[in-house]
């Protein structure tokens, strides 16, 4: 069973920000409840390759911003590692300093479209070399244009890398997306001192002359508690309660999903700072298949592959669709799931733009699931690995460390 109280590592995305912002701004930025993983990691240390001073104690971190304009040339390339986020977030920023800079990452990193980055910054003047459209990226330093952009992705790290620029820039930058993406920069950017305007899927900001600094209390990421939701939900007599979770409505697409698959979970002690917070109650739930489609994707995008795991124990059959996002994401999420849920036995199919799951009421176990060093997929067949006939093993357990080094841990503290 799973059982009692857990608070999660700190939300990632909140966490890469905070980083960043707090390193274009003037003063000091304290951060508690920092994300200590391989992603956040890479991006407080291309940030003091740039001559900003950032002390990390544990899950505080202090940054010391050198204002807007304070960034300074690094001596040797900046390693993203895996981080998506880093390499488009950064991009946005580096595209209006004074300084030529190369971007880079690992084997994922440099097989992920920087198209959709590099066509917006384009536009606006950035100067971007590429590697046809892939890392590494080569960015020089320019004078920056504000635009109106119709994004043709509904995608967080998109939308900020403009927003960045349009900090820079030399008129107001708008960006439209096709359905609302996460909303952290924006949230975060105001908290900061930068001019923002929101309306529906549309954000324009106005150029500043400089941000200041802002104390960031990062809530527990609703991605990491995703998994022990999923497991409480899944294990016969389980009762969790996760603390403080992040329920950003741009974000909480799992919980509205597993509510209408039947799930039995709650929101108590909700609060709100600058980002909503709760503590969620989560019950084993005997669950029904549904559909995610639409505007609900850019809620769960990071979530999906470990719906398709849950769906396999809903009565029916679940679809998943418009999802094309995970074919770009650390592995093509959408093959990757379909070809590990068959090991075990699973009537799944994958079709353009997701994947078609029949629930049963088995998984047969004994196997060894190929993660393709992919954080999210090797969660989600440990999770699966609780309610297996046999064990499921994973090639690559060691990449959980990208977004939750306790992962494991965790999971066994709670599995009682």
């Amino acid at each position: 069973m799973i059982k009692g109280r857990l608070r999660v590592p700190g939300d990632k995305s909140i966490s890469h920000r905070a980083v960043m912002f707090g390193s274009i701004s003037k003063g000091i930025t304290r951060i508690t409840g920092f994300l200590n993983g391989a992603d956040c990691i890479s991006t407080i240390s291309i940030f003091k390759k740039m001559g900003i001073d950032i002390e990390m104690n544990g899950t505080s971190v202090i940054v010391k911003g050198n204002g807007l304009h304070g960034l300074k040339r690094p001596d040797s390339i900046l390693d993203c590692g895996n981080s998506g986020t880093t390499t488009r977030l950064v991009s946005g920023i580096l595209s209006a300093q004074n300084f030529t800079s190369i971007l880079t990452g690992d084997k994922s990193i440099q097989k992920r479209p920087m198209n959709r980055i590099i066509n917006p910054l384009s536009l606006m003047g950035a100067n971007i070399e590429s590697n046809v459209g892939f890392a590494p990226l080569t960015i020089t330093g320019s004078s920056l244009h504000g635009i109106e952009y119709n994004s043709p992705v509904a995608s967080a790290q998109v939308k900020s890398a403009i927003l960045l620029a349009g900090l820079y820039a030399d008129s107001k930058t708008t960006v439209t997306e096709p359905a609302k993406s996460r909303d952290h920069t924006e949230l975060m950017l105001r908290k900061f001192g930068a001019n923002l305007i929101t309306d529906k899927n549309t954000v324009t900001i106005s150029p500043t002359t400089e941000l200041f600094a802002s104390d960031i209390e990062v809530p527990s990421d609703i991605s990491s508690a995703a998994f022990f939701m999923a497991a409480a939900i899944l294990v016969l007599g389980s009762e969790l309660i996760l603390e403080n979770v992040g329920i950003n409505p741009t974000r909480d697409g799992i919980i509205r999903v597993l509510k209408s698959m039947g799930a039995d979970i709650e929101i108590i002690n909700p609060s709100n700072t600058f980002e909503p917070v709760a503590d969620i109650k989560v019950c084993y739930s005997k669950l029904h298949s549904t559909t995610i489609s639409g505007e609900l994707i850019p809620t769960l995008i990071d979530e999906l592959p470990l719906l398709a795991a849950v769906a396999t124990m809903a009565e029916g059959k679940t679809i998943i669709k418009d999802a094309q996002e995970l074919k770009v994401k650390e592995s093509n999420r959408i093959k990757v799931m379909c070809e590990e849920l068959s090991k075990l036995g699973v009537k799944v199919l994958e079709t353009d733009d997701g994947m078609e799951i029949i629930g049963t009421d088995r998984l047969s176990g004994n196997v060894t699931i190929d993660t393709h060093d992919d954080h999210r997929i090797a969660m989600t067949f440990a999770i699966l690995n609780l309610i297996s006939d046999g064990e499921i093993k994973l090639n690559n357990s060691k990449c959980v460390e990208i977004s939750y080094p306790g992962f494991f841990c965790d999971l066994k503290n709670i599995n009682i």
